[in-house]
């Protein structure tokens, strides 16, 4: 069997059932599960087990009408019973962790009903309407009930590979013959965990591998195609809108109109990574570029006299020491950025990075925090960050009533382009009366083993082997 090779800096095999955005976990995940629609080429959604699928005009119920003869790499078949078993195990509290997080779906999915109006159709009916919902499906795998008790110990969904091993430092999967969209094109997978990245730019170059992703950003590896790539995490400061001096948002909007985000990306990272000038990236649905980017001293200087401290403010910041890996150079930066502007930052280091989420989660930080912003879905940051009246896992007492009206007319806007006009809105209103400190998006690098000009890697920053060209060459081992 011809296995192609992914090097990775991660690896990690995950319940399908949290919520995740590592593209090294997903990359695993997409490989071996299924969800009801997968994310299009370029935009939008397109059909994955669901074919088809409506929503009524509020946007609270959705149905969908699933493929048939589709078999779980167990034997049994794909019914509407089956997939409502994973949405509802889906929808637990106790699922869908991520780091410091738990019940991420649950937010969405609680009080909801499900339906099985026929066997290949199913019907959500949503306690609160959501036109978003295909955001949060995308990832919802569709599991085998047989190991849903469990579905780490034996992973088992509908997708074109089937899980075949685990080791320390590997993965491996082979091809699904019987998969819906035709047999795949590498007869296996095999993802190995190297976590030095030259190790993985050796090995590339030495042909022992066909795929290397987080190279470094400069690299041109030989006899290989590499293409950079905007991760769609993005980096900020979370501020403290509940007490203290950033309860000010004139203080808010001076920080970021502070900050030369270019020379920050050059002196931190080296050039890898992309301006942020508002809460979405540009892989979000609703970002705008922004016109007049700063620094703007003069008005950073004015907002800050008029705020009351223009003689000098100081700032407690708390920072990690990973996730991003960069924190503590990139706060050194920012704190440089500041100082003329008479802001100090007294800094805290946390070195335990699961305990720090946790203390974000209980808002049990200073005046701000490093961290970042993972869900591609812009409907999700808005409920999980922004909107008080949610006071989702990492919102830090900030209010915006329009912004909030906006949130309420998004939920029932089932027009695509319409919706996108919405959080448009979003993205200028929360720019003038910002809830964090804009940082940058990483870039990423990855190479393919050979000549492949015409594949890109996907909007999300997933490697998705179904879309991997085929390599030769290269003998098992």
């Amino acid at each position: 069997m011809r296995t192609t090779r992914i090097l990775q800096a991660r690896l990690q095999m995950d319940d399908p059932h949290n919520c995740t955005d590592v593209n090294d976990t997903l990359t695993v995940l997409e490989a071996l599960y299924d969800a009801l629609v997968r994310r299009g080429e370029t935009d939008g959604f397109a059909p994955a087990l669901a074919t088809s699928w409506e929503a009524s005009d509020d946007c609270r119920e959705w149905l969908f009408h699933l493929r048939g003869d589709v078999r779980f790499h167990d034997g049994t078949a794909l019914d509407a019973e089956a997939v409502i078993a994973s949405l509802k195990r889906m929808a637990r509290p106790d699922m869908g962790v991520t780091l410091g997080a738990p019940g991420v779906y649950s937010q969405y999915l609680t009080g909801a009903q499900f339906e099985a109006p026929t066997p290949g159709s199913v019907r959500i009916r949503l306690a609160e309407p959501m036109a978003d919902l295909l955001d949060l499906l995308v990832y919802g795998y569709i599991v085998a009930p047989s190991v849903l008790d469990d579905p780490m110990a034996r992973p088992c969904g509908t997708g074109p590979y089937i899980f075949e091993s685990a080791g320390a430092d590997s993965l491996g999967a082979r091809a699904n013959p019987d998969h819906f969209d035709g047999p795949p094109r590498h007869e296996g997978i095999e993802w190995r965990k190297v976590a030095d990245v030259a190790d993985r730019l050796a090995a590339l170059e030495r042909g022992e591998a066909d795929v290397a992703n987080a190279l470094a950003f400069d690299a041109k590896p030989e006899g290989a195609t590499a293409q950079t790539y905007l991760s769609p995490t993005t980096i900020i400061y979370l501020f403290n809108s509940a007490k203290g001096p950033l309860q000010d948002g004139r203080i808010r909007r001076a920080l970021n109109l502070a900050l030369d985000r270019e020379a920050l990306i050059a002196d931190v990272l080296g050039g890898a990574g992309a301006p942020l000038q508002g809460f979405l990236s540009p892989a979000h649905m609703g970002y705008l570029p922004e016109d007049e980017k700063a620094p703007r001293p003069d008005e950073v200087r004015e907002l800050l006299r008029e705020a009351g401290v223009g003689e000098g403010l100081t700032l407690d910041v708390d920072c990690p020491t990973s996730l991003p890996n960069e924190a503590q150079a990139l706060t050194a930066a920012v704190a440089t950025q500041l100082a003329p502007y008479g802001v100090i930052l007294n800094v805290r280091i946390h070195e335990d990075r699961e305990a720090y989420a946790h203390r974000v989660r209980r808002s049990e930080i200073a005046d701000m925090c490093v961290f970042d912003s993972s869900p591609l879905s812009t409907f999700r940051v808005l409920c999980e960050k922004i909107d008080s009246r949610v006071q989702g896992s990492w919102w830090l007492g900030y209010a915006n009533r329009e912004v909030e009206a906006l949130i309420d007319k998004a939920r029932v806007t089932g027009d695509d382009l319409a919706r996108e006009k919405i959080f448009q809105d979003c993205h200028r209103l929360l720019r003038d009366d910002p809830p964090w400190l804009f940082v940058y998006n990483h870039l990423r690098r990855v190479a393919l083993r050979g000549s492949h000009p015409d594949w890109r890697m996907r909007r999300d920053g997933v490697l998705d082997v179904r879309s991997l060209p085929q390599f030769g060459g290269v003998a098992d081992g």
